[in-house]
């Protein structure tokens, strides 16, 4: 995956709208879980998005609103499904922390080891 298929994937998950019934956002609004093998091109994209973005001073407002998307929505979404009762996978909880790991890693230009 190169920058630019890294960083329209990262757009589309973090900002699709209701019709892209796919799209991470959407699943989680929707009570249901990521498609299988999701959260691992989520973050496959992340890190190459850090990588090409690690020496840059600025970010582009699209990916940065993407971004946040992922990381704050997708915990929003995933709180709000658990207390409606949505039967989530048993992961979803620490992928949701590795997301929100790899966007951090990607605002400080230093990627955050995991603790």
């Amino acid at each position: 995956m190169d920058y630019k298929s890294a960083r329209s994937f990262v757009i589309n998950q973090g900002t699709a709208l209701d019709e892209n019934t796919d799209a991470f956002l959407v699943r989680l609004k929707q009570g249901k879980a990521p498609v299988p093998g999701q959260v691992t091109s989520i973050l496959l994209a992340l890190k190459m998005v850090f990588e090409d973005l690690r020496d840059s001073p600025t970010i582009d407002r699209e990916l940065i609103y993407s971004l946040y998307q992922l990381s704050y929505e997708s915990r929003q979404r995933f709180e709000a499904g658990r207390q409606a009762g949505a039967n989530w996978p048993p992961l979803l909880d620490d992928d949701l922390q590795r997301i929100a790991k790899a966007v951090k890693s990607i605002f400080a230009g230093m990627w955050q080891e995991d603790t």
